[in-house]
């Protein structure tokens, strides 16, 4: 996506992550600071014990700082178990608010407008809205991390004026090397993600395709693209991990100088006798305690580059446009008829099609690319501003109604539809229709046999793409659900290409018969194909060559032309 177009950026999403998130992150935030408070305070105690009660040998004392150190340790666990179960409920909350929102986006009834693969939209609605709503994460550490050094400063100014002013300045100087580091890593991420996306995106293609890849022997030449794609993402992935490894071995070295500084300065002053046995104590535990929070802040950077990428990549979807207009108009009664008027689309050429109400209508075409465009712009999927002309269903123009109302009445089956993991009959009921109904549509798209053959019958399972069925199979079922639906305006792309000539033109009369017997309702139906079953129980049949309507008639007459029958008999 354009950076133009951009309205919301990743710091605009997670900005949003924090403020939906406010209650429980402030509580988890709060929680986890008093533990990092009840952690540095562990060394304070210890060396108070020492002073107090160990070194003047005071049973006395030494019972009762046991008592507060215990004490102090079950604060920490208590804050510490708390903060986290605050924070794990926000990001598994925002996690699945993320998911929910992306996959109404992508799914979104006006279709979105993106270039973004199936394979990447599903890798950004999972592990990059995982990692946005890790910054909830992030947040209570870097709080925790900045109240540890702040509470380990203020104690050891307490002890010695200069062992906390090496903290307080230490720590700014520290964090100011290290920020050169961030834009660095930032982009080693965003690539790393990015590229990790196309790996995803390709290998869903290639499960999506794998039959029709066996099927002209590509498998090798696909299998060495998709490893082409794998290698960049794990070069991508070698690349931001050693810039992470570096900058992180750099910090914790910078941290442990810094840590080990306090420790001499504090034996030193020890041994002048500036400070007790027991301070020497508390400032040693201080500097071992303070390489936890300085590790924190150095990863900080590295944090936020992920969190951010992810974010921005979240932003794509967004952000993206939306193909269709609302609409809002509705059709009354019908029967309803559609027209293209004067389309011009791919590879059609001002096309005029008129398919009366009640009509039964084949539509044969020359080029391939015809049948795609013509099926395109009647599924009234494209953007207003992709074609020209007009579409009109019902009398009024497709993009002017309201997306329920044209889905109700319009339904276009494409030639490749999918069935998904479930049952034969989570495949194809999807409105409740009556037992009786169903029989109908099975019987008039010949996949009884289909639902026979398995001794489970409907509740036979359904693998992935329905690929535990062959393709004659899926294309039954497949016609059976738009068929079950009773659409008022049917709408087939080359529904039996992968059936045998008998089933074909037992499919045809079931069509015929189902939608435009003397029993049944003013149906519409138009039927893209080249199949002489199907084109010989129309009541017209339209052949479209160039990209132009050029005849009508039935399929009988037009046998007696050359382009048709090449059409047809191809």
């Amino acid at each position: 996506m354009q950076e133009a177009q951009r309205t919301r950026t990743g710091l605009a999403i997670l900005w949003r992550t924090v403020t939906r998130n406010a209650r429980l992150l402030t509580s988890g935030s709060l929680l986890i600071c008093g533990h990092q408070l009840c952690e540095a305070m562990v060394p304070v105690l210890i060396g108070v014990l020492i002073d107090r009660a160990v070194k003047p040998g005071d049973a006395t004392q030494l019972l009762l700082w046991i008592g507060v150190l215990a004490a102090l340790f079950v604060a920490l666990t208590v804050c510490y178990r708390l903060g986290a179960r605050h924070l794990m409920r926000a990001i598994a909350t925002e996690g699945h608010q993320l998911r929910v929102d992306l996959a109404a986006r992508i799914l979104h009834p006006q279709r979105l407008r993106t270039t973004q693969r199936t394979g990447e939209l599903l890798s950004i609605a999972s592990t990059d809205a995982d990692n946005t709503s890790y910054l909830l994460d992030y947040i209570p550490r870097i709080a925790g991390a900045v109240t540890a050094i702040v509470v380990c400063a203020t104690v050891l100014l307490t002890i010695d004026i200069p062992l906390g002013l090496a903290v307080l300045l230490g720590t700014p100087v520290i964090l100011f090397v290290l920020h050169f580091g961030g834009p660095v890593i930032t982009r080693r991420v965003a690539d790393q993600q990015e590229l990790a996306g196309e790996a995803t995106a390709m290998s869903a293609d290639l499960i999506a395709g794998l039959r029709p890849l066996r099927g002209i022997g590509a498998e090798q030449a696909a299998a060495q693209r998709y490893r082409t794609v794998s290698r960049d993402a794990l070069a991508a992935s070698i690349r931001a991990a050693r810039t992470q490894g570096v900058y992180l071995g750099f910090s914790t070295a910078l941290s442990a100088l810094l840590a080990v500084g306090i420790a001499v300065l504090a034996g030193w002053f020890a041994l002048r006798g500036d400070i007790t046995v027991g301070q020497l104590i508390t400032v040693i535990g201080l500097a071992q305690f303070l390489l936890e929070p300085f590790g924190t802040m150095a990863e900080v950077p590295s944090w936020i580059a992920e969190a951010r990428a992810s974010a921005e990549r979240v932003g794509w979807i967004e952000d993206a446009p939306l193909t269709l207009s609302p609409g809002g108009g509705t059709l009354g009664a019908g029967p309803h008829g559609i027209v293209l008027d004067g389309v011009r689309y791919g590879t059609l050429e001002e096309i005029t099609l008129s398919v009366e109400p009640g009509q039964l209508v084949g539509v044969v075409t020359t080029r391939a690319s015809d049948a795609d465009a013509i099926v395109a712009v009647l599924s009234g999927q494209l953007a207003r501003e992709d074609y020209a002309g007009e579409t009109r269903l019902g009398g009024r123009a497709l993009e002017e109604l309201d997306l329920a109302e044209a889905r109700r009445v319009l339904l276009v089956e494409p030639h490749k539809a999918d069935l998904f993991t479930g049952s034969l009959r989570t495949n194809l009921v999807v409105d409740g229709a009556g037992a009786p109904r169903l029989e109908k549509a099975l019987q008039a798209s010949s996949a009884v046999d289909v639902i026979d053959v398995h001794h489970d019958g409907l509740d036979h399972r359904v693998t992935e793409r329905g690929s535990s069925l062959s393709g004659g199979q899926r294309q039954r079922l497949t016609l059976a659900r738009a068929l079950l639906q009773a659409a008022p305006v049917l709408v087939l792309h080359e529904p039996t290409t992968a059936v045998d000539a008998v089933t074909e033109s037992a499919v045809a009369q079931g069509i015929a018969d189902l939608r435009h017997g003397p029993e049944t309702g003013d149906f519409t139906t138009v039927i893209v194909t080249s199949s002489p079953a199907l084109l010989a129980v129309a009541d017209r049949v339209v052949l479209v060559d160039g990209g132009r309507v050029v005849v009508e008639g039935t399929h009988e007459k037009l046998l007696d032309r050359p382009d048709y029958t090449s059409a047809v008999l191809r």
